[in-house]
């Protein structure tokens, strides 16, 4: 079995998921790097979650480092291939690095970004993950996504059900989806209904 789609999955915490989702042949996993985090993720416990899995890459994910802090931080996480930001000034500093970046920017800011700013974005290899504080995607969200996915890689991490992910993709022209992550009910005990129901949704034969 394979994935229809590009899939993130971010604030990995725990070994059920990183399990599960490699075994559902997810691309990314995502680890929140930044030691204030409250999904922050140490070294020896990314060892711990990650040397159970294989056949995906792994995501460091930052809110406020500067550059010179997220390649500091990385010299203990050597595995860790894609670096995930919330700001673009931080990517830029780090490009050439050899890492896939992901520019995780809020709807609001999708509305306001100049396509020419994007386009030049992306053509530095810049994934944009889109997010909101809303739950679901009015017309007017999804205007200004298919505007900026028509000449970017988009994935979408907002407003995505197992009912509709499949008409988002197609919809908005999605290069993928983010979904996140949850925490353990006790350790080796997940509630996966809702990612599963969305990453079931996306299964197709090889």
């Amino acid at each position: 079995m394979a994935l229809s789609t590009f899939v993130k999955i971010s604030g990995i915490t725990n070994l059920s998921d990183a399990r599960y989702c490699a075994g559902m042949y997810v691309d990314l996993l995502g680890f929140s790097l930044e030691e204030n985090s409250d999904k922050f993720i140490s070294h020896t416990r990314f060892d711990e979650i990650t040397g159970w899995v294989s056949g995906l890459e792994f995501v460091g994910e930052f809110l406020t480092y500067h550059g010179n802090e997220v390649l500091e931080s990385l010299t203990n996480y050597p595995s860790i291939k894609w670096i995930e930001h919330d700001r673009i000034e931080p990517l830029t500093e780090v490009e050439g690095k050899g890492y896939g970046l992901i520019y995780k920017m809020d709807l609001e800011e999708v509305r306001h970004i100049e396509l020419e700013v994007a386009e030049k974005l992306n053509e530095s290899g810049i994934i944009f993950h889109v997010t909101s504080a809303h739950e679901e995607l009015d017309e007017f969200d999804k205007d200004a996504i298919k505007i900026i996915s028509e000449n970017c890689k988009v994935i979408l991490g907002v407003g995505i059900t197992a009912a509709n992910v499949q008409a988002l993709i197609n919809e908005l022209n999605l290069y993928g989806i983010s979904l996140t992550g949850g925490e353990e009910i006790k350790p080796g005990l997940k509630d996966f209904d809702e990612m599963a129901s969305i990453l079931e949704a996306l299964e197709i034969d090889d």
